[in-house]
């Protein structure tokens, strides 16, 4: 898949820093891949962060991702820190 623009939405923001949400079916290793967030790139700045809701129609999962880097043309994401554990119930 790709990025949806619709999916993202800013939580907070406040000097010069924003927390974003963006939910996708795509995996985290797919959302994390450099490029994948180009077209935001306008929008994303390094240090912001991201809180995912990923694969949502396969296995959930959910994380923040950090902006490693933003150009203003490329948008590169550190790895997801996932949340969550095993529900063994």
């Amino acid at each position: 898949m790709a990025f949806e623009s619709k999916n993202l939405s800013v939580l907070a923001y406040s000097n010069g820093f924003t927390l974003w949400h963006y939910a996708t079916t795509d995996l985290a290793t797919d959302v994390d891949t450099s490029g994948y967030f180009n077209t935001a790139a306008d929008m994303l700045r390094t240090g912001d962060m991201i809180m995912a809701n990923v694969d949502t129609d396969g296995t959930p999962g959910a994380g923040i991702f950090l902006v490693s880097s933003s150009t203003g043309a490329t948008v590169d994401l550190a790895d997801i820190t996932a949340m969550g554990g095993t529900n063994t119930d």
